[in-house]
This record gives structure tokens, sequence and C-alpha cells, in this order.
């Protein structure tokens, strides 16, 4: 995985690295006081949620109205079999997924936190016996792919490299930003959750293989300089499917500098390229606040021989869910220019 960047996305990526200081691009910065919506930000949002329909109400209300960052107490997720290969382990606020190939298992993030006593807590009570409770083999996990750099999403990486051999692929830029963690994104001044060691670069359009699974790569730059989306085909009782994860999205975009935010504009409209091309028909997110995962989880469980997945949504509904982003990406602009 050695080939370079198309050359727009390569401004993408310089873009997001010049925007802020070379070590602390997603520095945490307490929010400003929230003031209300003008009634043009009203009628914005009221316009996209008119436009996306009420499946995507949730996420309208997410990111438009009440975004929140993942915590510590969001609940544990039952780990469930949500596709023929494609398992989701984790909790409310974060998740982890893991695709079975015919050459072992991939894993999609890690959980973790930037505290190592959290990151063990979240390994022992969630991640491995997330494993067990499948019925799948920690020892087969050839290969993690990290989202993006901060903790919350390699944190467990280190243990399966120790323990099972397991390569973690990162993307270039973001390397860095896990070797100078902003402060709340690693605990500048305390213990700091290992780093894994990068076996691989995560590139765009340079794809991942293990076995019969192709994962496509995405660079959406933005939430960190190197955040990256994966598009990888899946199966539903038997039949075909695209998957597509956007792993760098913006959960407080208060926090996004004016040049970060333009730019997280730009790598959604590619991200929306991208899956438009592929014919993206699944949603999933390792940050599925917006799309709350535990009732999608609870449908499954009762799901009838001739119900729909909760999470094949449908290569139209599946734009309307990348409409949403970048709507809401648009009013939380509006709201700092207005």
């Amino acid at each position: 995985m050695h080939r370079s960047l198309r050359p727009q996305l390569r401004r993408l990526v310089v873009a997001a690295l010049v925007s802020v200081s070379a070590v602390a691009f997603a520095a945490q910065q307490p929010p400003p006081a929230a003031k209300p919506d003008t009634p043009e930000i009203t009628a914005m949002i009221a316009h996209l949620r008119a436009t996306v329909g009420p499946r995507w109400e949730s996420a309208v209300h997410f990111w438009c109205e009440a975004p929140r960052a993942n915590r510590a107490d969001d609940p544990p997720i039952p780990p469930t079999k949500i596709l023929d290969e494609v398992y989701a382990i984790g909790n409310s606020g974060t998740t982890v997924y893991v695709v079975r190939t015919s050459a072992g298992l991939l894993m999609i993030d890690a959980l973790g936190s930037g505290n190592p006593q959290a990151t063990e807590e979240q390994l022992n009570s969630q991640l491995l016996p997330g494993f067990r409770a499948l019925g799948l083999d920690p020892a087969q996990v050839k290969i993690i792919l990290v989202t993006h750099g901060h903790a919350d999403h390699f944190g467990g990486a280190s243990y399966f490299q120790e323990h099972f051999g397991s390569k973690v692929y990162i993307s270039t830029a973001d390397w860095a930003v896990m070797e100078n963690p902003a402060r709340g994104r690693g605990g500048r001044g305390g213990a700091r959750t290992p780093i894994p060691r990068h076996d691989g670069d995560i590139r765009e359009g340079e794809p991942i293989v293990l076995g019969n699974l192709t994962v496509t790569p995405v660079a959406i730059p933005g939430h960190t300089p190197g955040s990256m989306a994966f598009i990888f085909p899946v199966h539903d009782r038997g039949k075909a499917h695209v998957a597509a994860i956007f792993g760098g999205a913006s959960l407080t975009p208060q926090t996004l500098s004016d040049e970060a935010f333009q730019t997280y504009v730009a790598s959604v409209m590619h991200f929306r390229d991208a899956t438009r091309r592929a014919h993206v028909d699944v949603v999933l997110q390792n940050h599925p606040l917006m799309i709350p995962i535990q009732e999608r989880i609870d449908a499954l469980k009762t799901r009838g021989r001739r119900d729909p997945n909760p999470f094949v949504v449908g290569a139209a509904e599946y734009q309307k869910f990348v409409d949403v982003m970048e709507g809401c990406s648009r009013v939380n602009i509006a709201r700092r220019t207005l």
C-alpha cells in the first residue's frame, strides 16, 4: 500500500494539516455557550428533516440539534451477528465491527480510551467477552483497521498485536495524531494508552485484502487529518450488499476550527461520490449515536423470515444519510457566520 493519494485528496489532507498546529489538529476546546438558532437556521433544519424523511430523524436531531461525544457510560450492546459475515461488539457510543473472511477475521477499530485503565476495562468487559459470546476466536484477527488516531478507536489494538499477532493498519497522517495526542485525546501529563505498532499504511484507492474480502479505503480528513472511511461487500441471508463506515464523523462540531470544518464538508462530499459509485446500501458507524444501534439490534432479534435487515437501508436511503451529514454540517457552519 504505497501509491500516492490523488491530487485533490492530497489537497484535502494538506488543508487539514495546516488548519491547526501539527500536534493538536483536533484539540478539544471548551464549547462556546449555545445561542438560540435564527429563523434561517431553523428553516434549514426543517427543510433537511422533510427532505430525508422519518428514517433519519434521529440522525438529524443528533447532528443538527443535540450533538455529544461518546462517553464512558454509554451502555454496552449485546454482541450481535448483524450480517452473514459481520459482527458488532462494544457499546452504544463506540462500536467495533468484526468481519469473517476466508483467511481469518478483520476488525475495524478496537475500542479503548486515552486512559490505560479504562482501555483495559473495555477490553476485558466488552471486546474479549464479545468474541467469546459470538463464538469467534480473537487469535484469528489478522488485520485491524483503525479509522482514525484517537484512543477510543485504537486503544485495544496493542493487546491484539501482542497476544495474537494481529497487524494494525492506520493512515500515515494519523500516526502523528496518535504519537502527539491533543488534550482530552490521550491524557497529556499522565499515563497514556499504548500506541500499537504501525504495521501498514491505509491510503485512498489502495485496497486492503484479506482472503475473499476487499476493503476500499476513502480518505475523509477533517475530524483528524488522516480519518478514513471503508467500503466493503457484505451479505444478508446470502444476498449481496455493500456496507460503508464513515470513520471520522464529527460528534461535536463546535470543537473543529473553521478550516477543519470546511475540510470535513469537502470530505463528506467526496464520501458521497465514493458511496454512490459503489452502490452502498448498508449503514454502519463506529460511533452509532446518530443511528441508535441498540434499536437495530432489537429489531434483528424479532426479525421474521420476510422482514428486512435494519442495517440494510437501500442505496437511495444511504444517500439520505449522507445528506444528513452534509446538511447538518452546513447548519453548523451557518451558526458560525449568521
